[in-house]
């Protein structure tokens, strides 16, 4: 597991849980110092994102200094843009990430023009590389035959079925046409929830998982569920009109498909 830390003012990393201990037990860093991985949603002090990490406890004094009455820490937040460290009331927020007051207007520019915050590592974009048309044509033709083996076999048996209970010659009825419309309807559900549920709980479907990318919000933050809820709509969309939404992504410069513009996505390697 690859972590950040933030010593002088700086972020620092990444390391490993090998190395952390290493830092803790040298007294390059402590149990205040602030550090991030995967899969937190703020910089926190490690003996709150790491209680098992090898050091001796911080005395009650101090752990009430940097904490709140709710247990979230009041103490130094990193720069997303410069990297340095500011308390939060020299900082705002924006999702997950934190910009002081010299960085905001270069910051909130940027995000006005759709460009990913700078800054790299635990909360910049600015290090990242974009997934590319063909890496995420390999990931959507992975989705589609787990869909494929789902859905679209379980369709064809009963409309292979419902060919052969008619007589030669015979026109499709009214419950012929009804069952191709709910296969529609039940493939388009299960596309949909498949999307919403996968890129809501673990940022990307399993096709996604196999090629490593993941999908993100323009300040690397996670998608929430309303968010996947409406990209995979919006993935409908894209593969209209001869899957022009989907070629888009190998002409712009952040590799953003139709539904990415629309929903503030981006697909990253993870």
């Amino acid at each position: 597991m690859n972590w950040y830390y933030a010593v002088g003012g700086q972020q620092q990393g990444p390391v490993d849980d090998a190395q952390l201990d290493a830092l803790l037990q040298s007294g390059q860093i402590n149990q205040e110092t602030l550090v991030w991985r995967d899969g937190l949603a703020n910089w926190q002090p490690l003996r709150q994102a790491r209680p098992s990490a090898g050091a001796p406890p911080i005395a009650a004094g101090a752990a009430a200094a940097s904490a709140t009455a709710g247990g979230e820490p009041i103490g130094d937040v990193v720069c997303a843009e410069c990297g340095k460290l500011f308390t939060k009331d020299n900082a705002i927020q924006y999702g997950t990430a934190w910009v002081c007051a010299a960085c905001k207007p270069i910051f909130l520019q940027k995000l006005r023009e759709g460009a990913a915050p700078a800054g790299g590592g635990a909360f910049g974009m600015g290090n990242v590389r974009y997934a590319g048309f063909w890496i995420r044509f390999a990931a959507k033709f992975i989705d589609g035959l787990i869909m494929g083996v789902v859905i679209g076999i379980p369709m064809i048996v009963l409309m292979f079925g419902a060919g052969m209970s008619m007589q030669g010659g015979q026109q499709p009825g009214a419950a012929f046409m009804g069952l191709q419309i709910l296969m529609q309807i039940v493939g388009t559900g299960f596309a949909v929830a498949y999307n919403t549920f996968m890129h809501g709980k673990y940022g990307a479907t399993v096709g996604k998982m196999a090629v490593g990318v993941r999908v993100v919000m323009a300040d690397g933050s996670k998608v929430s569920f309303m968010r996947a809820f409406g990209r995979a709509w919006a993935d409908i969309l894209s593969g209209m009109v001869c899957y022009i939404g989907y070629i888009i992504a190998a002409f712009d410069a952040e590799k953003r498909s139709l539904h990415d513009h629309i929903c503030q996505t981006r697909v990253v390697y993870k």
